[in-house]
């Protein structure tokens, strides 16, 4: 099977990475972790309102931009490779559940606030941390009662910490909040599982190309032994070892993303290949963009921790890469 983006495609994943070039640098990154919100307010309203990054899955009955899916998992990956903090995959999960298990009048309320960049969180009822749960202002849950819309306000929701500053995560409690049913809660369930996984194999592809370009970058520069330590064959091998890893994990990315964007049989399969595939690539690229920057890849200063921290955060969100191979039927 031969795989490539259209033109448009690769137009989108040009603007969406130049954009972040300027405006998501590290300085950007850490002020951003640091703010109430937990990214940039900013950027992110540029990405909805320029880019259409919320919107670009939802149909456009919806006041959604009536792509797909695939396009905005593109992004993704983008918002992935730049280390931003975004809420971008929350609302995504979140819309497709509502696509899935919603009714029409839910739909036709809600989507387009998130088509607009309302941030909004999916609450399974697991009792797992929440995607942006404190901060969204369209809160959908599962409860004994279905699929119910939540009135944020009435919900206790507790920011948590994480190893990856870059993600947002509350515990949310619903015991007192006001709920509306809107639909079948098995099908939003599925759906938003499905899109959390490729979402973050997106995200993991686009951290592992960015762990290997900063390390490229840096075998080019440092100086050791009177070479640069780019031109030492061990480290050429270990190298091209991490670039087989992004290569092999976008292809696992986009082929899954494609497959659960178009609803194809295989979805599930492919989408738990790929979460198991790419947690475990970057995870494996991130170590090594640790070991081959040396010292200053652990000191504060430096983002090669940053990389280090959201890959292995990564690995846990939306299933660890062993649950996800024990639903593969091999």
């Amino acid at each position: 099977m031969e795989f490539g983006l259209s033109e448009e495609q690769q137009e989108l994943v040009t603007t969406v990475r130049g954009l972040l070039a300027k405006r998501a640098d590290s300085r950007a990154v850490r002020a951003a972790v640091t703010s109430e919100a937990g990214h940039d307010e900013t950027l992110w309203q540029t990405l909805v309102e320029q880019i259409g990054a919320a919107a670009l899955g939802i149909p456009e009955q919806y006041d959604g931009a009536g792509f797909s899916l695939f396009e905005s998992l593109l992004v993704l990956e983008e918002v992935g490779r730049s280390l931003a903090p975004s809420p971008l995959l929350s609302s995504l999960l979140t819309a497709e559940a509502l696509l899935a298990g919603a009714d029409e009048d839910a739909k036709t309320r809600l989507l387009p606030r998130i088509a607009a960049g309302e941030v909004a969180a999916f609450v399974d009822g697991s009792g797992a941390p929440v995607l942006d749960g404190d901060t969204a202002t369209v809160l959908v849950a599962v409860t004994d009662a279905g699929l119910v819309e939540v009135d944020p306000a009435g919900a206790r929701r507790t920011r948590l910490g994480s190893v990856d500053q870059t993600l947002r995560l509350a515990a949310v409690d619903l015991d007192g909040a006001t709920t509306t049913p809107i639909g079948d809660a098995a099908a939003a369930t599925a759906r938003a599982h499905l899109v959390g996984s490729v979402g973050v194999a997106a995200l993991a592809t686009g951290l592992a190309a960015r762990g290997l370009e900063m390390t490229v970058a840096y075998s080019k520069d440092r100086v050791q032994f009177g070479r640069r330590i780019g031109s030492f064959q061990a480290l050429k091998h270990r190298m091209a070892d991490m670039l087989v890893l992004v290569e092999m994990s976008r292809s696992a990315s986009w082929r899954a993303s494609y497959a659960v964007s178009s609803h194809a049989d295989d979805a599930a399969e492919l989408a738990h290949v790929a979460k198991a595939y790419c947690s475990e690539a970057v995870a494996h690229v991130a170590g090594e963009t640790i070991q081959l920057h040396g010292g200053i890849a652990i000191t504060w200063e430096h983002d090669a921790h940053l990389v280090f921290k959201r890959a292995h955060a990564l690995g846990q969100l939306f299933g660890q890469p062993h649950e996800h191979r024990a639903l593969v039927d091999l």
